[in-house]
């Protein structure tokens, strides 16, 4: 069985964790990669204090990012995209509009977005307002409002 060892990380760790805190990890892990990427150090009280200082800037720092991811996500859930396509005459489109199309809609609108940040379970088939999540930062998304207008198609 692999020898655990105590570190403190110097750097956010993705599914290990955050900077400053203390974690067992196992001794090749903390050799092979923390110690050479810079990631951790062994968990002595000098270190401790030192972090403790780092960690309280950090903090901080992640308060300043929180106030200005809720802005945006506030500014993003007021927003309303508009696009035609064309239907038939009960609402059911030719096509589908689908998250490229969104996150054009939406850089047209004044809110840069790529298309990957666009959260659909599955194109738009539909005339009317839907709901589609935009993913902002971290676990954090806004709801924009996106309005599919009916283009009668040569057939309606």
């Amino acid at each position: 069985m692999a020898k655990k060892v105590e570190v403190l990380l110097r750097e956010h760790v993705q599914y290990l964790g955050k900077c400053g805190d203390v974690v067992h990890v196992s001794a090749g892990y903390a050799r092979n990669y923390l110690f050479p990427h810079s990631l951790a150090a062994i968990a002595n009280d000098d270190n401790k204090k030192q972090m403790t200082r780092r960690r309280a800037k950090l903090d901080a720092e992640e308060v300043l990012r929180s106030a200005e991811i809720d802005k945006l996500v506030a500014v993003l859930a007021a927003v309303t995209v508009t696009t035609k396509a064309k239907a038939d005459a009960q609402g059911h489109l030719y096509g589908s509009v689908n998250a490229g199309q969104i996150a054009e809609l939406l850089s047209k609108a004044g809110h840069p977005t790529e298309e990957k940040h666009v959260r659909l379970d599955a194109p738009l088939k539909t005339v009317g307002k839907h709901a589609v999540k935009v993913h902002v930062h971290g676990e954090r998304t806004a709801d924009v409002t996106v309005v599919v207008e009916a283009e009668m198609g040569d057939a309606g």
